[in-house]
């Protein structure tokens, strides 16, 4: 995928580079040692993993777990946990950037962002699903994802409902969405 070196006076990416360029499937730019979202107005530098390492798995946590209506920010805040362990743990690092390697191996020329097909991707994770890699990063998403309380209404749900009585006195069968 696109890796942007551009180069400015102070080192980094030019504003007018950032907006011209778009990059990672017109979402995501890499610059330095962060991923940026200029559409979206937010960025995530990253310390242990690559920038590339740390795109290509907030793709694969939206492919994983699919929502339409979910920004990549709080993809990124889900796998951001991955960066911050493996710059404490050696082999938490050399699982990560190994199984990015390999989808993006698997992917072809273009690597696993440049498949523009969610099937394709979701094709290739399939091959894999059964590797640590794959379990690593599946396993965490479930918790780091859905315990992001900024997207509980998005999905309908209140929160935990002990401290507010239970949810059989609280509707516990008003969910629209199911």
């Amino acid at each position: 995928m696109t890796t942007i070196h551009h180069a400015t006076p102070g080192g980094g990416l030019s504003r007018r580079e950032l907006l011209k360029r778009g990059g990672i499937g017109a979402a995501l730019v890499i610059s330095g040692s962060a991923v940026i979202s200029p559409e979206h107005a937010w960025g995530m530098e990253t310390s242990a993993l690559k920038p590339e390492t740390m795109a290509t798995l907030i793709r694969l946590a939206r492919d994983i777990y699919p929502h339409d209506q979910l920004s990549d920010k709080y993809y990124a805040l889900a796998v951001k946990g991955h960066d911050a362990k493996a710059g404490k743990d050696p082999a938490h690092k050399t699982l990560i950037e190994d199984g990015i390697a390999d989808l993006d191996s698997r992917a072809g020329a273009g690597g696993y962002r440049g498949l523009g097909w969610e099937d394709d991707r979701v094709a290739i994770l399939k091959a894999v699903e059964t590797t640590p890699f794959f379990q690593a990063v599946r396993g965490d998403l479930v918790v780091s994802l859905y315990n992001q309380k900024e997207i509980w209404p998005i999905f309908g749900y209140e929160g935990e409902s002990y401290s507010k009585g239970g949810y059989i006195e609280r509707g516990f069968n008003d969910i629209e969405w199911l």
